[in-house]
């Protein structure tokens, strides 16, 4: 089933879908950025603090403040991924799978991580990254070889992101599981 607002034949109701998909991308972009990004710098130096001083800054666990920094790019991510897939006319069950599921990964990975440590989520959520990446990559190469020229720039740096994407969730696997092994210090 087509959506309705994605697909209409309209040029207003399409306008109007492709404006609110790019508010909702550059709203996300600014959530992501500025809470994110830059509240990633602001934070640090209180993280950095024992444990009892930790508490008694505007960054402590119980404020709002920690929280907003916290889901700024869980939410930021939800955001800007339903927005382009809106400006870009996706079909409506793309978007709703797109939005629930990376809010179901997002809120499962919050529960199990890191104050338990449950190797089948590692190894699972590993395997599911792995398969996705490998996937992209032989999709994508399928179609690089039909872009023109202009397109194929753009393609070089999607390829270059995907692999920092993949390579940067390598990383917190590491650090997430290597407390429980035997041997941490």
């Amino acid at each position: 089933m087509a959506c309705y607002y994605c697909h209409n034949d309209n040029l207003e109701v399409r306008y109007e879908v492709k404006k609110t998909g790019l508010i909702l991308f550059l709203v996300g972009a600014i959530v992501m950025i500025i809470l994110g990004w830059v509240g990633s710098w602001l934070i640090t130096p209180a993280l950095r603090l024992p444990q009892a001083q930790f508490t008694e800054t505007i960054w402590s666990w119980d404020n709002a403040l920690f929280w907003i920094w916290a889901f700024a790019l869980p939410l930021g991510t939800i955001l800007t991924g339903v927005g382009i897939l809106l400006y870009a006319r996706a079909k409506s069950s793309l978007i709703w799978i797109f939005g629930i599921g990376v809010l179901v990964i997002m809120g499962t990975a919050e529960r199990l991580l890191p104050e338990t440590h449950f190797p089948p989520a590692f190894g699972i959520g590993g395997g599911l990254m792995m398969a996705f990446f490998l996937a992209i990559l032989w999709l994508w190469a399928r179609k690089y070889k039909t872009l023109e020229d202009t397109a194929k720039t753009a393609a070089y740096f999607q390829l270059t992101g995907y692999a920092f994407l993949f390579v940067a969730m390598w990383f917190p696997c590491g650090v997430l599981g290597a407390p429980f092994l035997a041997g941490w210090p």
